[in-house]
């Protein structure tokens, strides 16, 4: 009987079965998450100051500097103290932008992007501006009610003028 032939054969079999458990366990987790997709026409629509009358508008971060603006389909329910929400005219939407990029040209050497906001099941339900992070978290609590949580404070000390976070170009 050849040892490695068999040595060899249980690895493969172990490797097998533990990349099945992975999957199915990183399915399960996962499965009522959504998630952000870099999108040009989102980030056009932001910059033109083009405000969608089917979507509540939501801000994180300060009034003057928000850290995020959020678009997120009125058929959609969303209670959380980690957004305030706005009622913005197109000019006042303009003014929060311009501030946001001349902020994050400062800090971080970049510029804030437009975002799709994404149910797990891929369709778009809402629209996101921000700059890039590494850190956020979309969970779809059933078919109409959902959770969006900001960007951690880590993310943005940058941002914030708090020295040198993530967000700060390195």
């Amino acid at each position: 009987m050849n040892m490695p032939v068999i040595i060899s054969s249980k690895l493969r079999l172990f490797a097998l079965l533990l990349l099945v458990f992975l999957s199915t366990v990183s399915c399960t987790c996962f499965k009522n998450y959504g998630k952000l997709e870099t999108n040009a026409d989102v980030t056009a629509a932001f910059n033109k100051a083009e405000i969608n009358p089917g979507f509540d508008y939501y801000i994180s971060g300060s009034d003057t500097y928000p850290r995020s603006i959020m678009g997120l389909n009125k058929a959609y329910k969303f209670d959380s103290n980690l957004w305030k929400k706005v009622e913005l005219t197109p000019e006042e939407l303009k003014e929060l932008t311009t501030r946001m990029q001349q902020r994050a040209i400062s800090c971080c050497g970049q510029v804030p992007f437009g975002f799709a906001i994404l149910d797990e099941k891929g369709k778009q339900i809402g629209v996101w501006y921000s700059i890039l992070v590494p850190s956020m978290s979309i969970k779809m609590i059933d078919d109409r009610n959902i959770i969006i949580y900001p960007p951690s404070d880590i993310d943005y000390k940058g941002y914030d003028g708090q020295g040198n976070g993530s967000a700060r170009g390195k």
